[in-house]
């Protein structure tokens, strides 16, 4: 199936996509702010994976994963173009993360994912979860 907009459309949309501070990423970091949560780091290239939160003093790894880029079980579509690249381009975002979150562990890091939907639905639940467990 072909894509349903032009290349120069979909060039468009895709560099829009941010890599960093996405609106999941930021709406986390808000409610880590007004619990109070201070003393994190931002995409730490010294660390597996580059967390999107780093609780550096208390080895604790956050990352608030895209639901199309990672995969999610409860939100994740399937494109209906490029089949093949886009298989082979989730399939390896799915395989790092896995790698570089069993790096972290092996490391001594405690790692919490939350899904870029739980963040938007509920981000003071995740923060509280965050605040958990690094009590």
């Amino acid at each position: 199936m072909t894509d349903r907009v032009s290349r120069q459309t979909r060039s468009t949309i895709m560099s829009r996509i941010r890599k960093y501070d996405s609106v999941p990423e930021m709406t986390l970091r808000k409610a880590l702010w007004r619990r109070g949560l201070r003393g994190w780091r931002l995409y730490r290239q010294d660390i597996p994976g580059n967390p999107d939160v780093a609780f550096v003093r208390h080895r604790l790894a956050v990352f608030v994963d895209g639901c199309f880029w990672h995969r999610c079980p409860k939100c994740f579509r399937r494109p209906h173009s490029r089949l093949r690249y886009w298989d082979s381009k989730i399939e390896g975002n799915v395989a790092r993360d896995k790698i570089r979150r069993m790096l972290l562990r092996k490391q001594g890091w405690r790692v919490v994912k939350f899904w870029e939907h739980q963040v938007l639905a509920d981000p003071e639940c995740c923060a509280a979860k965050v605040e958990r467990m690094l009590r």
